[in-house]
């Protein structure tokens, strides 16, 4: 059994990460400021459900707030700490930058600091595949050089990647960073593509499709990312023998730090996955065809191969599947009656 800091536990990731640690029979500590970024009632929802089991405990607090951190990591004995509390979204960092920096670099920095201190075991954070920004070489890979982002979101991804190789260089902290590729199931963000689809054909609204349609993504479904969270959390980072300064890996370090990328590694088109939405619910989707958003990019592509060797990670949920287990929670939580 470990004792394991979940921050973002009220969160879709976070949340489903508690569950599989309590299940297997782990010691779990959430922290979660429980903003309004998105339906607070939702995050409750979640929260209520973890609060049944006997071994999860709940503190409230945001990351921003030193003191708060620092009394989290008091005398807890953490074994690892699963580090996915952020400031999410690429279109809300347009214009609501500083909740940026207060929760994805001052934040970070506060949980670096707790970590380092407490002497935790392993440290594995929430990266996200934003982080490729400009890039087109596709499938984007661990070994990509990533300095051209395409919005503030992605650059803080980006600058934890940076702070905490800085950590494990100077402290011998073992952290690892997961870039997260489209994420979606049950218990979604509301914020997100199947969350908006599903609302708008249900509601009989007009969809909004960017970029009139010509966009993939590597969507990944929740259960698949747990799998690697854990495999990864299950493995702390350790200094890789063969890297050489000469010629710098990304992607690892000769201090206790790797990156992955976690996603399906099978990109959809957009227009596709609408499709399924609209086998799923037996409703045809009314599309509005706009151009590309600010921040946005046209593909986005995991090359899962660094991760698959060094835990055995492999997904396993296709779309259909997944976009079905969505569609009933869907239906069932929100008391939604089908045609």
């Amino acid at each position: 059994m470990k004792r394991v800091l979940v921050t973002g536990a009220a969160g879709f990731i976070g949340y489903h990460l508690a569950e599989r640690l309590l299940a297997r029979g782990d010691e779990v500590v959430g922290f979660d400021n429980l903003n309004d970024y998105y339906e607070v009632s939702l995050k409750e929802a979640r929260l209520e459900r973890l609060l049944k089991h006997e071994r999860f405990e709940f503190v409230r607090g945001d990351l921003a707030d030193r003191e708060a951190v620092t009394e989290l990591f008091a005398g807890a004995g953490f074994d690892a700490v699963a580090h996915l509390a952020a400031q999410a979204g690429v279109r809300y960092s347009l214009t609501n930058p500083h909740a940026y920096a207060d929760s994805n670099l001052t934040g970070f920095l506060n949980i670096l600091e707790a970590c380092r201190h407490a002497e935790v075991g392993h440290l594995v954070y929430a990266s996200s595949s934003s982080v490729y920004g400009a890039n087109t070489s596709l499938p984007f890979s661990v070994a990509d050089v990533v300095d051209h982002p395409v919005s503030l979101y992605a650059a803080t991804k980006k600058s934890n990647e940076l702070m905490a190789h800085a950590y494990a260089h100077l402290y011998g902290l073992p952290v690892t960073g997961l870039r997260f590729f489209t994420v979606y199931g049950p218990w979604g963000r509301p914020d997100m593509a199947p969350f908006l689809f599903i609302r708008a054909i249900l509601e009989g609204r007009e969809l909004n499709v960017f970029n009139h349609g010509d966009m993939m993504r590597d969507f990944t479904y929740i259960d698949d990312i747990i799998e690697g969270v854990v495999r990864t959390l299950d493995q702390p980072a350790t200094p890789d023998p063969h890297w050489d300064g000469a010629d710098p890996d990304p992607a690892s370090s000769a201090a206790p730090y790797r990156l992955y990328n976690i996603g399906n590694s099978e990109p959809v088109k957009l227009l596709d996955f609408i499709s399924v939405f609209e086998r799923k619910l037996g409703k045809s989707a009314r599309l509005r065809m706009l151009p590309m958003q600010p921040g946005d990019v046209y593909a986005t592509y995991a090359d899962i191969g660094a991760l698959e060797q060094a835990t055995g990670f492999r997904p396993v949920t296709g779309i259909e599947e997944g976009v079905g287990r969505f569609v009933d929670w869907y239906l069932e939580h929100y008391g939604v009656e089908r045609d």
